[in-house]
């Protein structure tokens, strides 16, 4: 299905509402939108296999430019808000965007960008910014019909950037029709029960994998999509009680930050609308997806997948309660635990996480960390350790580049950072490890209290405390920093390498991730 077959069997029905001001797009006024959008970009000569870049916060235009683009076989990259001139620069040119849509309240930054990356033509996109075009006047002049050449376009979504320059993820084009299934809008429909008449609440960035692929999902089902500007936790609630919210998708860490709102507040609003709550970019402690449960019932789902699409592992509420700890077993691509010469491990083994007879993709424009995840029995990894159990059901351990060696002991540190975050005056943790001169690196957290005022020695001590008598010693952190806010990504991917490169400056580090 599409959003146009939807807008001409359900023109009225709304594809899309701001959830903060209930501004509502129709399907019929998407439909019309994106084809003003694909004619546009075959004004401006741009062809099937061609790129665009986004650079937007959410908000009522994201959808017609994505739709737009795909309708027309573009690539559209859309780039992370929080990012700088310099690095929004980096991935116009290496994306080879030919267009660039940006929102006024990023101007300065898409203006410094521009004039280092040129592009045909810079659009302003809800507002003005000195030197770009109206996009809205462009979009106007432009006819309400398809264009000729229809073809599926795709996302080219950068990682993070947090082990360096950051990686375009390019999957193939295949000349698709604009309707055609595909894997995902299959699995959300099949596996998670998301129906036409679903309403999905998207709290995230759009210009983040998930959000955007699962809300897009949504819109060839038929449902309708509550997108949250910003994600606030008691707003959420609100949003979830407001528009009686079917469906979700959230992170951990939004997970925590409702937990740690008062009863009261937590109390007030009514989520027995929920059917499907559904996680995943980051792993969430046993403890804190036991509480959700507790409260919202047996609703929370989780997988495993990655912005390269190369494989995906899933998990319903019941086989987790079995299964507590797992985040599910491989239904695209088919599981491989291996060590470091490449040899199969057997259950209850941990080693690097591997898919084989997965999807393809590659690094755009990085042949080398193409190749990096990839073996020789072309299997691929997103560079995760984990084990799978009897049942096959996988583990993840940590991201491989977290891990700790201390004295020759591998450590993971996400069992430490699982069992800080239950401590109540703890809102975020890190864990990572720091230079010691008798044993390479020693195992430090660095603590976002609930509040700085708690930030004492005192606390520091009861936390090292409250570790240990949970987990070995040596699995412990040694020593705890406070800081006002970690530096975590709106998705919930926390940017460790910022912490740890402090204390490693002026010294090597064997870690890179």
């Amino acid at each position: 299905m599409h959003p146009s077959i939807h807008a001409a069997t359900h023109p009225d029905k709304a594809a899309y509402v701001m959830a903060s001001t209930g501004q509502t797009v129709t399907y019929k006024e998407l439909d019309e939108r994106s084809n003003q959008v694909a004619q546009l970009l075959r004004a401006k000569g741009l062809k099937a296999g061609d790129s665009i870049a986004i650079f937007m916060e959410n908000n009522p235009f994201y959808y017609e430019l994505t739709w737009g683009a795909q309708r027309a076989g573009l690539y559209y990259a859309c780039i992370a808000t929080k990012l700088t001139s310099a690095e929004v620069a980096y991935i116009i040119g290496d994306s080879a965007a030919q267009l660039l849509f940006a929102s006024p309240s990023l101007g300065g930054v898409a203006g410094e960008a521009v004039a280092t990356a040129p592009v045909r033509t810079a659009y302003a996109v809800g507002g003005c910014i000195a030197g770009f075009e109206d996009y809205e006047a462009a979009r106007d002049a432009m006819p309400k019909t398809p264009i000729a050449d229809e073809s599926s376009g795709a996302d080219m979504l950068y990682s993070s950037g947090t082990t360096g320059r950051p990686k375009g993820i390019k999957i193939a084009l295949t000349g698709a029709p604009i309707d055609a299934p595909n894997a995902l809008q299959m699995m959300a429909s099949m596996l998670y029960g998301i129906k036409e008449d679903a309403v999905y609440l998207s709290p995230a960035p759009l210009y983040h994998a998930a959000p955007l692929r699962w809300s897009m999902s949504v819109h060839k089902i038929g449902g309708t999509v509550v997108v949250m500007e910003k994600f606030d936790p008691e707003q959420y609630l609100a949003n979830v009680e407001k528009y009686k919210v079917t469906d979700s998708q959230l992170v951990p860490t939004m997970f925590i930050r409702m937990l740690k709102l008062p009863p009261e507040v937590r109390s007030k609003y009514d989520v027995s609308t929920l059917k499907m709550a559904i996680h995943a970019a980051a792993p969430c402690p046993i403890s804190v997806k036991s509480a959700m449960m507790d409260w919202w019932g047996p609703v929370i789902y989780e997988y495993y997948a990655g912005t390269e699409g190369n494989g995906f592992c899933t998990i319903n509420p019941q086989e987790w309660l079995a299964h507590k700890g797992s985040v599910g077993k491989a239904v695209l691509g088919e599981l491989r635990i291996a060590d470091e010469e490449g040899n199969v491990l057997p259950p209850g083994e941990s080693g690097t996480v591997w898919f084989a007879n997965g999807p393809q993709f590659e690094y755009h424009n990085d042949p080398k960390k193409t190749a990096e995840s990839r073996n020789t029995q072309g299997w691929t990894t997103l560079g995760d350790v984990g084990y799978v159990d009897e049942d096959g059901y996988l583990y993840l351990t940590d991201r491989k580049a977290f891990m700790i060696i201390s004295g020759g002991v591998n450590i993971y540190p996400q069992e430490a950072e699982n069992v800080l975050i239950d401590h109540p005056a703890v809102t975020d943790v890190a864990v990572f490890g720091v230079p010691n001169e008798d044993f390479g690196e020693e195992v430090k957290a660095v603590v976002q209290p609930a509040s700085m005022a708690l930030a004492t020695p005192e606390l520091a001590e009861e936390l090292l405390a409250f570790c240990r008598a949970r987990l070995s010693h040596i699995k412990s952190p040694r020593s705890i920093d406070f800081i006002e806010e970690l530096p975590r990504h709106a998705t919930g991917k926390l940017y460790k390498r910022l912490l740890r490169d402090q204390y490693w400056a002026g010294r090597e580090s064997k870690l890179v991730g």
